[in-house]
């Protein structure tokens, strides 16, 4: 793990991220990754919306690819001689931006320069992201396999004291496994169609045709660049391939099969007697490829989530089956400089946004860095990565971006050679290279990551837009935040490890934080643990019943103060509050007025007393929450102490009186006793 710093990691393959309690584990192996400068002497342009640039050179979002080309490269033309440089035009990253190229300049320069041109709305260096990895199906149930002892797909059964952080997947199939009419875009490295649990949906399977976005047909390694075929042909890296410059900063390795494994966390087919079962079994999956051998470039991504979520792109033909949800399991932060959403990214997250389009995106593999990119833009649902016990994993990335945590794998065994523990279970293949056989990872083939919490958030995403298709991106956030689970706060020790589980704090450069507590604050890890079952619940119930705490230390004889903090998830507000008293604890007797979005309750001792809310929606949905306060004994009452020498405020005049007759009384009383004693004394002389 001491390889990974933070802020200096660009991003990890999921499937083989390490996630550790604080020892080196076996397996799975480490890929040492160093981050990826931005493409050589590229600059993504995005003009301004009024730019005469823009008017004289117009582009029809439909042109087809070759005047595409030319409109672009007029652009280009015309901003070069402004600044004074020789432009040459990329590929469109939207309507209104794209990528130029100038030899000689580095990226970070021209994009400084393009930036203070009149017609520029902003310019950003062209950046490079990598990737992050009961029905009737065999692998779904907990098993002993014979290449190893698996625990199937754990992550998605019903929590229990062991396994704490699983989403209890069939409290949600009760109510729907899916619709077809949902379709979740997987931006990632392409997929195998021919694999069983996923297949062409033309076919019964669960994939749509889908795009490939990767232009940089080196990179793409499939033979040419943009094209209607999003199949993965492996993102192998030789020792031939990284002594090239194109993949100076890269890593030999085998192919990942990165995006058929999140395909199937997504929508892998359940109850087909085969491999394993999906989040979302019934929706369809609709396959981006982005990611090519080693990366992906920032124009390719902006571009391919514009064109997922039904927005035109240049020289593309428009998606004939816009999604509802997009995941990206991938992500990255600059080599240098600070991890901030650019405003590439954050233009097109806003596009995307507003069409009614949901973004999941994984926090990132860095260790306990910080988000990345694009995880960290607003507007995306930025998911964590847990162990079974429900604590942030070692590899997975915190911070206040985060919306939601979900499992994301790990071995637990610290032995060497032996078999991970909770793998997260996922559809891949067995090339090494090139394609060979369909298959599913296993305990010696790991799957760990928050590549694999993304997609099952995602999943999860879709579920609750298949109950009700009408929700907005805030609805669906809602969902899925309000009905989360809280973290545990105790139970991760682990065994014979003497590990001590602490707290998890904010991200500090080049520090790593491995296995941690995560606070129920939303502070660094979300909301809380992602629950499917009470996600759909939440549609049905149409909100989402939440207690506020609004005293910030109750104690006994003071008023505690109790607010309404629930989230409507069809519902649009809560109009309706009965409070009623669940346990008094022997501290509370009654409410007095509960019938506001706001009560005050005054506990006569120290102890722990429950209320429950019911909240009622102003379309007519209803949900209860019930919420434990503790309380404090008062605090003893003691004299104020002077203004002299110890440091405390100076006492009353009452209070100084008081004490001043005390001691004269005292004084009168001892004289008195003197004077007895020693007329006694000296009557008693002869």
């Amino acid at each position: 793990m001491k390889n990974l710093r933070a802020a200096t990691l660009l991003a990890i393959f999921a499937l083989l991220t390490l996630g550790s309690t604080g020892a080196a584990l076996a397996q799975p192996q480490m890929r040492a990754r160093v981050a990826l400068a931005p493409v050589d002497e590229e600059v993504i342009v995005g003009f301004k919306t009024d730019a005469p640039t823009l008017r004289k050179y117009a582009l029809a979002a439909r042109s087809d690819a070759s005047t595409a080309a030319a409109v672009l490269a007029d652009r280009a033309s015309t901003l070069g001689q402004r600044v004074g440089r020789k432009l040459l035009a990329g590929a469109a990253a939207g309507a209104n931006s794209q990528v130029v190229r100038a030899a000689g300049v580095d990226a970070t320069t021209l994009a400084r320069q393009l930036a203070a041109d009149p017609d520029v709305a902003y310019a950003v260096p062209n950046g490079r992201k990598r990737a992050y990895t009961a029905p009737n199906d065999p692998l779904y149930a907990a098993a002993t396999r014979t290449n190893g002892p698996d625990s199937g797909q754990w992550y998605l059964r019903a929590p229990d004291n062991t396994i704490k952080s699983a989403i209890d997947i069939e409290a949600a199939w009760a109510r729907t496994n899916g619709s077809a009419g949902i379709v979740v875009a997987v931006l990632d490295t392409g997929v195998r169609f021919e694999h069983p649990d996923l297949g062409r949906a033309a076919a019964g399977g669960r994939l749509l045709p889908g795009y490939d976005f990767v232009s940089n047909s080196t990179v793409a390694n499939d033979g040419d660049g943009r094209d209607a075929d999003p199949s993965d042909p492996g993102d192998w890296v030789t020792a031939a391939d990284a002594a090239t410059s194109t993949f100076s900063s890269c890593t030999v390795e085998g192919s990942s099969w990165h995006g058929t494994s999140t395909a199937s966390l997504v929508a892998a087919a359940a109850n087909n007697g085969v491999g394993m079962a999906g989040a979302a079994p019934g929706v369809l999956v609709q396959p981006v490829r982005v990611l090519g051998k080693c990366y992906g470039t920032d124009s390719d991504i902006v571009a391919a989530m514009r064109w997922a979520a039904g927005i035109s792109v240049p020289g593309v033909p428009d998606n004939p089956t816009p999604a509802k949800v997009i995941n990206m399991s991938l992500g990255g932060c600059p080599s240098t400089g600070a991890c901030t959403c650019s405003s590439a990214y954050q233009a097109a997250v806003n596009e995307i946004v507003a069409r009614g389009v949901t973004i999941v995106a994984a926090a990132g593999n860095s260790a306990g860095s910080v988000v990345s990119e694009p995880a960290n833009c607003a507007g995306v649902i930025g998911v964590l990565a847990l162990r079974h016990a429900g604590t942030k994993v070692g590899f997975s990335d915190l911070g206040p971006e985060i919306a939601i945590a979900a499992p994301g794998g790990n071995c637990v065994n610290v032995t060497s050679g032996a078999p991970c523990l909770y793998p997260i279970l996922a559809a891949t293949n067995t090339g090494t290279q090139g394609p060979v056989a369909s298959g599913w990872s296993d305990s010696y083939k790991v799957t760990v990551g928050t590549s694999f919490s993304s997609p099952l958030t995602a999943g999860v995403a879709a579920l609750v837009l298949s109950a009700n298709p009408t929700l907005s991106v805030t609805k669906v956030r809602n969902a899925l935040q309000g009905s989360a689970r809280a973290f545990p706060q105790t139970g991760a020790d682990n065994g014979t490890d003497p590990t001590v589980v602490p707290a998890c704090h904010a991200p500090s450069s080049g520090v790593e934080q491995l296995q941690c507590y995560c606070p129920n604050n939303g502070s660094l890890c979300g909301s809380g643990m992602l629950d499917a079952g009470a996600s759909l619940t939440a549609v049905a119930n149409g909100l989402v019943a939440k207690v506020r705490v609004v005293t910030a230390s109750p104690t006994a004889g003071s008023s505690v103060s109790l607010t309404d903090a629930s989230l409507t998830v069809v519902d649009n507000s809560v109009v309706g509050w009965v409070w009623s008293l669940v346990d008094g604890g022997g501290i509370v007797t009654s409410l007095g007025p509960n019938t506001g979005s706001t009560i005050n309750v005054t506990p006569s001792a120290a102890g722990t007393f429950k209320v429950r809310l019911t909240a009622t929606g102003n379309l007519g949905g209803r949900a209860s929450a019930d919420q434990d306060v503790t309380v404090a004994a008062a605090p003893p009452v003691t004299p104020p102490s002077s203004g002299g020498g110890g440091g405390g405020g100076a006492a009353s005049a009452a209070w100084v009186a008081g004490v001043a007759l005390a001691a004269a009384v005292l004084c009168l009383l001892r004289l008195a006793q003197f004077r007895t004693s020693r007329l006694r004394a000296w009557r008693r002389r002869p």
